[in-house]
């Protein structure tokens, strides 16, 4: 057996192995339930690890777990500035004056 990588959580290692397995290597998780004893032990040995069973699918479960672990995330671009479309911008669009904004108010009722 050979240790593929350490996950940072139970659910990543899970996804990890299953995306393995999917592709045909013998993928497997260990150190399942140790992270409940992480307070009373250090945290690196009670993380999850992904474990293959042949050493000879190395390379090429290497490969698909690194293309696992560096996938481009969506939303991750630049941010495009829009407005937010619902009910209460309909409803100030219509309440608004087509024409130029008034001054604003020079009574002492405001405070400035």
């Amino acid at each position: 057996m050979l240790r593929l990588a350490r996950a940072p959580n139970i659910a990543i290692a899970a996804l990890w192995v299953d995306a393995l397995q999917q592709a045909g290597y013998s993928a497997c998780v260990q150190r399942y339930f140790l992270g409940s004893m992480a307070g009373e032990l250090p945290s690196d040995p009670c993380q999850p690890e992904v474990w293959l069973t042949n050493d000879e699918e190395q390379a090429g479960a290497r490969a698909l777990l690194d293309a696992l672990q560096n996938m481009p995330q969506l939303g991750a671009g630049p941010k495009k500035k829009r407005a937010v479309q619902g009910p209460l911008s309909r409803f100030r669009r219509a309440v608004r004056p087509a024409g130029p904004t008034p001054p604003p108010c020079r009574h002492s009722c405001r405070a400035s």
